[in-house]
Formats: C-alpha cells, structure tokens, sequence
C-alpha cells in the first residue's frame, strides 16, 4: 500500500446542525481566538497532502479558513443535514487520492500520529476502513468512529448505503472490514459539544 502525504486526502467534518450547541455552527467557534476547524485543519496538514472542509452552511467563511492550507469546501449531496456519512461521502467523491483521513471539526487535539497509526494498520489487516478507539481510567473503551482513514474507492457503496435511508456510521463500517486502532491519550480525541465545553477547554 503507498499511504504518502501525497495520496491521502484530510478532511474535516464540519457540515452539522450543532444542536447540542444551540444551532450555532460548532467550527466556526473560536478557542484561543481561532476557529475550531482551523485548529484541527492545523492539526491534519502536516499529515495529508490535499485538504477539504465538509460543511452545509458558511461556505464562504470555511473557504477563508481553508484558503492558507489550499483546502477546498465541499457540501452534503444530500438534503437535511443528514449526518457525518454524509459529510464522508462528499469528502470520499471530491478526494482525487486513494485514502481519506476524516477528523471532526471540534476535536482540535487530535494526534500528530493519526494518519501514520491508523494507515500501518490498514496495510497490516488489509483494511478498507480504520478508526480509533480510547480506554479511559477506568477501563471504559470508547470507539470515535469519525476519525477515520478510509479508501476512496468505497464511495459508491456508501451512496448506496444512504440512498436505502441508511444513516449509522458504525452500521456502514460493519459492512467492510473495519480495524480498529488503540490510542493511549483519550484526550487527543476529546470533542466539544457544548458552548460550556468550550469554555472550559479555553480556561484549562
């Protein structure tokens, strides 16, 4: 498998409601005077050569976000704001490489070494999809299936997943074999899901 910088897409997921934020759209939200998504755009480039924003709404902020990493903005094909599949769908047809590595737009931790963990395990179990897993203190392990590396190639399968009404992530992935990657630090993958959160990220 030839996962380079080069042939592997980075996108961040940032084309939902933020219900649990009161509507408000939860990239756009600043921590340490930056928005969300450029925090986690600063996090991924290192590690992907081309980058794409998914959002539904405020195209024209996110592409001023984008522009210093020469991301583009893609939208959802699919009405109503269907969910992170469909984020994933848009980002897998507009990526003109083999892998994706998609990353949530309120998750500005995320590891230095995702592209890196999650593509060796791909090669190793010959793997269309990887995903993290954490375990926390008390030995509670967490699955956070929108960090994913994934090969492009599986998009045709995933409009067809949705287009059946289909919009559990973790129902798709069982459709493929799916690997799954232990990282030790949980809170590289902490993701902020309300305006309080956020401000106590911002104190700590």
């Amino acid at each position: 498998m030839n996962l380079t910088p080069a042939n592997l897409t980075g996108l961040v997921l940032a084309g939902g409601r933020g219900t649990r934020m009161g509507g408000v759209d939860k990239g756009l939200q600043l921590l340490h005077g930056e928005p969300l998504a450029a925090h986690v755009l600063k996090r991924l480039a290192p590690q992907t050569g081309p980058l794409l924003i998914s959002a539904n709404r405020h195209a024209e902020v996110y592409a001023g976000l984008g522009a210093p990493f020469g991301a583009a903005v893609v939208a959802d094909t699919l009405a109503g704001f269907p969910g992170p599949l469909a984020g994933l769908l848009a980002g897998l047809r507009a990526a003109g490489t083999d892998f994706v590595l998609s990353a949530p737009c309120d998750s500005p931790g995320l590891p230095a070494d995702l592209a890196a963990r999650l593509g060796e395990a791909l090669d190793a179990h010959g793997a269309d999809i990887a995903t993290v897993t954490t375990t926390d203190a008390h030995g509670q392990t967490s699955i956070h299936p929108v960090f994913a590396l994934l090969r492009t190639s599986l998009a045709d399968d995933l409009a067809a997943f949705l287009d059946a009404g289909e919009r559990k992530v973790r129902a798709w992935y069982a459709r493929h074999k799916t690997v799954e990657v232990a990282f030790a630090d949980e809170r590289a993958f902490y993701n902020i899901n309300s305006l309080q959160e956020l401000a106590d990220l911002e104190r700590h």
